[in-house]
């Protein structure tokens, strides 16, 4: 095969197009990578890597001004932000770079530019037409094509990103300087973690929702928690919110919130837009296909396939949870599947949900409420982190674990946390998940002692015989 002839050919360098280069390498299979802009994708550069990176600076912050707690005393402690931003950057670059030398040891060809599909070829491989920066147009050819285009933030009429006064995620990562005044719209993953990090370097925020709790995925007691720790911080929350039109005067910017029946006009030196975001599917050509796009996402089967044979999508493009490790893994699936080896299609009940506010959330599977609703009879167990251990010698007693089991089988419906590390935890649960376990194993799971996860084990209790230490 000729440098621009495949067996799969990804249009994309995320977290799901590189990976599924990787793995198709590995098989054996020939294969080429079309990236636009930057290698990893909107997580690595833009998305979840840098914002740990903040985050983490944020919580250094945070116990600096929390010494007396622990015995220590520091007289003018400070931080240089632009070096917090910087390193936020720095470590953005070298995984990203880290990508690059990862596709170039498996020998995977990138092409920078943009990918569009361009029919059908000899032999009846996809055509793709590639277009680059200052030079001709070029077609690439693959017996499989798999669009792996990502997603951007959802704008809204009134809350277009200017640079200034309204930001995106991007520009809210890189800001020249820490805002006195911010108000955040919008509390899923993104708007809250971002919340958080502005929050605990100093900014006074404000926390808007049009839902009627923040983080409105999550299980609701696990909200509750979160939006009374968040306003324990200093934060103000407004829920069921609706917004007004933003007014920019030289220096700041006013909007107005009706929410609890009241009006309220906050002027803010900046305003965070994080409502959602929207599927990347313009210019692919998806117009000449039998591809079906709903509300921006490309529609799939399990196996990630489209309605044009040959033609693949997955990660935020195809759709929710938009997640970077349910994209790898649909990556893994897809080019498996492709190469004709069994494969297990995606659960969605047991891919692991992960939000780095302070304190940390995490879950997987359904939410009490929603067990109910799929008709399950459902035991629950709860046990708050103030009876853990660990978690007092760290100072890190708010929080919560909670455990739905189906009261028939004992099978584990669902896991939720609050608190300190919940989500390097989670995954404890998500195994679970995935082999199916019954309260009868995970009460026969020995936990090691002192730590957090301890309280995993003591919440499966509280569902049946009765936690041990609270």
């Amino acid at each position: 095969m000729s440098k621009t002839d495949f067996d799969i050919l990804v249009i994309g360098g995320g977290p799901g197009g590189y990976v599924a280069a990787l793995r198709a390498a590995q098989l054996g299979l020939s294969v080429g990578v079309v990236e636009a802009q930057h290698l990893g994708g909107i997580c690595l550069n833009w998305g979840c890597i840098p914002t740990k990176a903040l985050l983490r600076a944020s919580e250094i912050n945070h116990l600096l001004h929390d010494l007396d707690t622990y015995g220590f005393k520091a007289d003018g402690v400070s931080f240089d932000f632009s070096k917090i931003v910087g390193r936020s950057r720095a470590v953005s670059k070298q995984l990203a770079s880290g990508v690059a030398h990862l596709l170039k040891k498996a020998k995977v060809p990138v092409f920078n530019g943009y990918g569009k599909l361009d029919g059908i070829g000899p032999e009846g491989k996809r055509k793709v037409k590639l277009s680059q920066k200052d030079s001709a147009e070029t077609t690439l050819t693959a017996r499989h094509v798999i669009l792996a285009t990502g997603a951007r933030a959802r704008v809204l009429p009134g809350l277009e990103p200017d640079g200034k006064f309204v930001w995106s995620y991007r520009e809210a990562l890189v800001p020249d300087e820490l805002p006195k005044r911010l108000l955040v719209i919008g509390s899923g993953a993104i708007g809250t973690e971002f919340a958080s990090f502005y929050r605990n370097m100093g900014s006074e925020v404000t926390l808007v929702e049009v839902a009627p709790r923040v983080l409105p995925v999550e299980d609701e007691e696990i909200s509750a928690l979160a939006q009374k720790s968040f306003e324990k911080q200093g934060m103000k929350v407004f829920t069921s919110a609706k917004l007004g039109p933003l007014s920019k005067n030289a220096t700041d910017v006013t909007v107005t919130v009706e929410a609890g029946g009241k009006t309220h006009n906050i002027t803010v030196d900046r305003v965070i837009s994080a409502v959602g975001i929207v599927g990347n599917v313009e210019n692919l050509g998806l117009e000449n296909t039998k591809i079906t796009v709903d509300r921006t996402h490309i529609v799939t089967d399990a196996l990630c396939r489209t309605g044009e044979a040959g033609v693949y999508a997955i990660g935020d493009v195809a759709g929710a949870p938009w997640l970077a490790h349910k994209a790898s893994h649909e990556a893994v699936m897809c080019v498996e599947a492709i190469a004709g080896k069994t494969v297990h299609p995606i659960d969605a009940t047991k891919i692991p949900g992960c939000t780095y506010c302070r304190p940390q959330v995490a879950s997987v599977g359904y939410t009490e409420a929603r067990a109910k609703e799929a008709g399950y009879k459902v035991r629950v167990g709860k046990f708050p982190l103030i009876a853990n251990g660990k978690a007092l010698a760290m100072g890190e007693t708010e929080g919560l674990v909670k455990t739905v089991f189906d009261a028939q089988t004992g099978e584990l419906l669902g896991a939720h946390m609050i608190g300190a590390e919940v989500t390097e935890m989670i995954q404890g649960y998500v195994i679970a998940r995935s082999g199916e376990l019954t309260e009868a194993e995970l009460t026969e799971t020995i936990f090691p002692h002192p730590t957090i996860s301890e309280s995993m084990h003591e919440s499966v209790l509280a569902a049946y015989s009765g936690a041990l230490h609270f």
